[in-house]
């Protein structure tokens, strides 16, 4: 395999090799294992409220505790991840964030320990309340690494033209993390105690890091690749500047980055749309007990419907700019089209409340449409990041635009905890979930005009 050989797309022979996708699979598992995690905490809330008397401000402030430090981590999560490289990174991340689920299992051991120290100040808190945020600061912290990075993996491993629907496929392992949880969840807590739901959905994060370190090198490391595949990965890559003058390199600081607007548009995107798919997350088995009395085994099969829905919008979305880059546009402005279709899609939320009544099913499917464009939309805004700047940027300005999502996230999240108690003390939740559902569904609309007002047209970024 000579590396320094120029690149030619054309030269490119229809078959190459498929060990790109081999790493594809590996970033999906690593999702999957990432919602599994980040979701036993939802599914158990229910009972976890009735056991330590939680109100709903309770669990919304345990919620947002994770997505408080998810946010601040992503904007450091995605400068490691450029700094000590995508392999290194992943190891730390998923390392984190098993031990953080772990700790779960230990919450009100802890958070007595803590409320020991914290009474010496004077600050009195409940030890589970406590407990459980210290364990959900922990899996966020480890937890803020895996997108970073799996989008840095995929700029690395896939030309543009593929990035999106590959970034739909990995991202899809969110979809199955949540479908997965509502099954072994209740079914291990049931027969062993929630602690063990903790403890056994944490172990598995160790297993992937195993099959990881086996597998993943860079493109230009990695013996697996053939010569084709290496040139059909680098294709499109930006050419080499003329000899003798040295390429733009070095480290690019925060402050270089938010002077783009393509930044802040990608960040704006996020802020505006992550805390919907937090919001569906985190209360949606509350929804289904508070509104229609549905706990433990109940809620499985809606949520897994919910859920499955939800796959298709991940790898749908990934593929749906491709239909505009056939007919012409650029990779960036077939996204923007497709991004466009999709902020439609979550309107149908708003009939979830008024047509409620008839079946449960009704607001769980048209909550899992609103989940799927979500996703779709998803799998869309992460490559807008890899379309504009130079791989060496790419997991930055992801941590910039992730910690943007986190905040929007735990505004969200908040304001769900204050709307749901206000609404339940004066025997009227229905509304709550009407005001909440409203904000979900005009949330990518918004998202939409400003991220096209910032970036009207792609516009590549080359003097990074």
């Amino acid at each position: 395999m000579n590396l320094s050989e120029p690149v030619n797309a054309q030269a490119v022979g229809a078959t190459v090799g498929k060990y790109r996708w081999t790493i594809c699979a590996l970033l999906f598992f690593a999702t999957t294992v990432n919602y599994l995690d980040r979701q036993v905490l939802s599914l158990l809330a229910p009972d976890l409220s009735k056991e330590f008397g939680w109100s709903n401000t309770d669990y919304a402030n345990i919620a947002a505790a994770f997505q408080f430090v998810y946010a601040i981590s992503m904007l450091f999560a995605g400068r490691v991840v450029d700094k000590i490289g995508t392999k290194a990174a992943y190891v730390v991340a998923i390392t984190v964030w098993s031990l953080g689920a772990l700790m779960h299992a230990f919450s009100v051991p802890m958070g007595e320990g803590a409320g020991v120290l914290l009474g010496a100040f004077g600050i009195v808190a409940a030890p589970s309340i406590l407990g459980f945020m210290i364990s959900r600061a922990v899996l966020a912290i480890g937890e803020a690494g895996n997108f970073p990075a799996a989008i840095k993996a995929t700029a690395e491993y896939f030309p543009k033209k593929e990035r999106s629907f590959a970034t739909g496929i990995f991202n899809s392992g969110a979809n199955v993390g949540a479908i997965l949880a509502p099954i072994c969840v209740p079914l291990i807590a049931g027969i062993w105690g929630w602690q063990a739901a903790f403890i056994m959905i944490g172990m598995l994060g160790f297993i992937w890091m195993s099959v990881w370190i086996t597998l993943y090198e860079k493109p230009d490391r990695q013996k697996r690749l053939t010569a084709q595949e290496l040139a059909y990965i680098r294709s499109d890559l930006p050419a080499q500047p003329p000899q003798g003058q040295a390429p733009a390199g070095g480290k690019v600081s925060w402050l270089q980055l938010l002077k783009y607007r393509q930044t802040w548009a990608f960040a704006f995107g996020k802020f505006m749309t992550d805390g919907v798919w937090w919001f569906f997350l985190f209360w949606l088995p509350t929804y289904l007990s508070a509104q229609y009395g549905m706990k433990g085994d109940a809620i499985v099969v809606p949520l897994a419907v919910l859920y499955s829905m939800t796959m298709i919008g991940s790898i749908g979305g990934g593929w749906f700019p491709s239909y505009f880059m056939a007919r012409g546009h650029a990779p960036y402005d077939g996204r923007m089209k497709a991004m466009l279709v999709i902020a439609f899609f979550p309107l149908v939320v708003l009939l979830a409340q008024p047509l409620g009544a008839i079946s449960f099913w009704v607001p769980v499917l048209l909550i899992g449409v609103g989940a799927s464009a979500h996703q779709a939309w998803s799998a869309n805004i992460f490559t807008t990041v890899s379309d504009m700047f130079p791989q060496k940027s790419v997991a930055s300005v992801i941590g910039i635009g992730g910690m943007a999502g986190g905040i929007g996230g735990v505004l969200l999240t908040k304001l769900g905890g204050w709307v749901f108690d206000y609404y339940k003390s004066v025997n009227d939740i229905r509304t709550g979930y009407m005001i909440m559902f409203g904000i979900c569904a005009l949330a990518y609309l918004v998202a939409w005009s400003v991220m096209k007002a910032l970036v009207p047209r792609h516009k590549e970024i080359t003097d990074l």
